[in-house]
């Protein structure tokens, strides 16, 4: 429990705004005729957020009581309040904002679209899922993208299924497991998403080794680093990373830029 100080006002203000856009069909309960003010009353949200109508009084009214992440968590909820607004209410109740649940189903924003065929490197977007959403033609000379169906655009299902990329990826035996380690930090992320359920089962189906690996639950393989490549019949290093281009963490921009000073077919 936290005592509010400088930003008891704000707040007050804020949970009034937010009750007051909300109407009682928009919280499922019925209008109960017409309303003097506008919104659900402070009662409502009360017993929405399950606590007491004191309590949410003594809030909205900016007295100096304190609060539990819990008690947000459960307001949040009963205002119907976006990712951006959760944030704003536990900075406000100078709280730590609980992690936001990782989504699997994210559009590609034009801008990012741009940038990356803009880019002079391979570079391709995923979501959590390691769906591929997007990609410039470099990407695609390296990993062969565009051979598959946008249902099956997917690098954790090409990694382990693509006979292709098995064989560009040098000493797959031992990178596989490591992007897979990598991947699993996602999964925990987006755990609550039935897609992503569904490729790994789908995947201990079709690959023994990605069915013996899974089982390890290796999550130590970092977003960066150096991978080698068999591209144009000769081994070579490219260094790749991983950038976040959403606010809420779901979309990473991959880049492979060959290393400028690596020897011809030279080796990780």
């Amino acid at each position: 429990m936290r005592t509010l100080e400088r930003t008891r006002a704000d707040l007050a203000a804020f949970l009034r705004a937010r009750r007051e856009r909300l109407s009682p069909a928009d919280a499922g309960l019925p209008s109960g005729g017409r309303r003097r003010t506008p919104g659900l009353r402070r009662e409502e949200v009360a017993a929405l957020a399950g606590v007491g109508l004191t309590w949410y009084t003594w809030l909205e009214q900016g007295r100096d009581i304190g609060v539990s992440a819990a008690f947000l968590e459960n307001l949040a909820r009963a205002l119907k309040l976006d990712a951006a607004e959760r944030r704003h209410l536990f900075l406000l109740a100078h709280e730590r904002p609980p992690a936001e649940p990782g989504k699997t189903w994210c559009e590609l924003p034009p801008l990012v679209a741009r940038l990356m065929h803009d880019l002079p490197h391979a570079a391709f977007v995923l979501n959590l899922r390691w769906d591929v959403l997007g990609y410039n033609a470099l990407a695609d000379a390296m990993f062969a993208f565009g051979s598959h169906a946008p249902g099956r655009r997917n690098l954790l299902w090409m990694l382990f299924t693509d006979a292709l990329l098995r064989e560009r990826v040098h000493d797959w035996e031992a990178q596989a497991p490591l992007m897979l380690s990598s991947f699993r930090r996602d999964f925990a992320r987006a755990t609550q998403e039935a897609d992503i359920h569904e490729l790994v089962d789908e995947l201990r189906q079709v690959s023994p080794e990605f069915k013996a690996w899974w089982r390890k639950h290796d999550v130590h393989a970092p977003c960066s680093g150096v991978r080698t490549l068999a591209m144009d019949g000769r081994a070579e290093p490219y260094e790749h990373t991983s950038l976040t281009i959403d606010e809420d963490r779901h979309l990473r921009l991959v880049v492979y830029a060959r290393q400028p000073d690596a020897a011809q077919g030279g080796r990780k």
